[in-house]
């Protein structure tokens, strides 16, 4: 009994470097990939140089205290204000992009991470979540917005981080290209 279920074990961990990375970053399209890309959109401003020029929503769910002190007027605003907006919607958009498609996965996916803790930095100290929404960990509840659900999406981006993108990503096309040294998973 113990042989058969070392062979069955040893064969998954043959098979985890190949099938776990295509997986996360599919479960990471299903899931999340759209959330963050209609998080962004509400960022951008009007025009063709919206991303440049952040709409209200933006600061409203960036800086909710700074901006409500500046009156909710966003030009009271500064330039860093301005650049942390511009720089997370850009992120919200290209690192999801990175990761689904499997081109600097691990840079992306700790990218992703740090957007996820930020995020619920902001949504604790900044919006006041606490509560049911924040949730606790250990407890017999598992659906609190912050603390479980962004615990798993942590822990699936730092599979990715550490595991690479895959068989089946970009990374490993220009990988396999002669003349380059682009990392490769083991």
């Amino acid at each position: 009994m113990l042989a058969l279920y070392d062979r069955l074990a040893g064969g998954l961990s043959r098979l985890a470097p190949a099938l776990l990375p295509p997986l996360a970053r599919a479960t990471f399209a299903a899931v999340l990939l759209v959330y963050f890309w209609s998080s962004a959109l509400t960022k951008i401003g009007p025009g063709p140089l919206g991303i440049l020029r952040p709409g209200d929503g933006a600061y409203i769910q960036i800086f909710p205290r700074a901006f409500e002190a500046a009156g909710y007027d966003s030009s009271q605003l500064g330039l860093f204000h301005w650049a942390v907006v511009t720089a997370g919607t850009l992120a919200e958009f290209l690192l999801p992009l990175l990761i689904v498609i499997g081109l600097f996965t691990r840079l992306a996916a700790l990218g992703m991470i740090g957007f996820v803790v930020v995020q619920s930095l902001t949504d604790v100290l900044g919006h006041g979540v606490g509560g049911d929404v924040l949730g606790r960990w250990f407890d017999a509840t598992s659906g609190a917005l912050v603390l479980d659900q962004r615990t798993l999406w942590v822990f699936l981006l730092a599979s990715l981080a550490v595991l690479g993108g895959g068989p089946l990503s970009v990374d490993r096309f220009l990988a396999r290209r002669p003349g380059t040294s682009f990392p490769q998973n083991p």
